[in-house]
Order: C-alpha cells, then structure tokens, then sequence
C-alpha cells in the first residue's frame, strides 16, 4: 500500500518580493465554515462572542481576536480561522472543517491594490477595500477569499487544489507590474 504524507501548498517560509510587493506563504491554522442555522445568526454570534471573543461578521467584513478572525465569505457564511471551533457552535450552525481545502497567501506592499487590479474585477485600493474587509470574489478563473489585513496587507485565501495556479497569477502580476516604467 502507498504511503501518503502531508505536506503544505506552499513551501515553509516561502517569500517572494516583486517589485513593491512581498508575497508570502500565509499560515492559517484551523479553517472552518461556519453556517448559522435559519433564525440563529445572533445566537451563533454571541456563542462565537464566548468562546473565541468576537462576532459573525457581517457581509463584506471581518472580525478578529488574538491569534482567531471570522471571514465573512458569502451569503450566511463566514469561515473561522486560527483556532479550533468550540463545540457549543454546532448548536447554533452548520460547523465544517475546512482547513485541508484552502491556501493561503499574504501580500504586503505599496502596490498591493495595483498588483490584484490586473486579477480581480473589485475595487481593492484602500478607500474601498478598508482594512477589516472582506469578500469573495474572482481572481483570474479561481474563486477566492481576500481579506484586507492590514494598510497595505491583503491575505487571499484560494482552493488548495489551486494552489499552484494562485501563486503563479500572483507571481505573473507581480512581475508584469514591476517591468513598468515609472514616472
């Protein structure tokens, strides 16, 4: 029988800078999906309140406590990143494991806004996309997960299955926007 190891969609460590912006491999931890149930939207809140110290977000945001951030990622759903779900959420919501299925990448730098223009058909400059944001939407053929993590920080979050091809459209961004010339 074959043996099967895990490994990460990305290489540990793994840092690229392009140009003005750095794209790294972005650590997750725990990824899950969090449904409420018809009518429970606010019990799950105030159960995510106890148990992790923040709320569902609400559509286009997210929130966050310590090392756990609640993404909002579509209609009556947000995934909860970083740490394990409390058990009490299930009473509230759909409660799935997600953390297998998704990749993640950080990228850093002035130019952030000008590298995900070229790939995502949403306004993700600073004025539009503040940070705290959140959304699903396209980039290149994938559906993805960006959230604005900082000033000029937007962590995208894409199907590990896609791993690779994320990477490459970011890197080929990066690149096409860097060969530009200034002025």
């Amino acid at each position: 029988m074959v043996e099967l190891t895990a490994s990460a969609p990305f290489d540990a460590g793994m840092e690229r800078t392009i140009g003005a912006v750095t794209l790294r491999a972005a650590e997750t931890g725990p990824v899950t999906a969090l449904m409420p149930y018809a009518g429970q939207e606010r019990a799950l809140s105030a159960a995510l309140e106890r148990a992790h110290g923040l709320e569902f977000p609400a559509a286009g945001r997210m929130t966050s406590a310590g090392q756990a951030r609640c993404l909002w990622s579509g209609l009556d759903q947000a995934m909860l990143i970083g740490v394990e779900p409390d058990p009490a959420l299930a009473d509230h919501a759909a409660v799935v494991a997600q953390s297998d299925g998704w990749a993640a990448l950080t990228l850093t730098g002035d130019a952030v806004a000008d590298v995900l223009a070229r790939l995502v058909p949403v306004d993700l400059r600073p004025a539009a996309f503040e940070q705290g944001a959140s959304i699903r939407s396209e980039l290149g053929h994938m559906m993805v997960i960006l959230a604005r993590t900082g000033p000029q920080q937007v962590t995208v979050m894409g199907f590990r299955s896609m791993a690779g091809t994320l990477l490459h459209e970011l890197e080929n961004a990066m690149t096409a926007l860097a060969a530009r010339p200034k002025g």
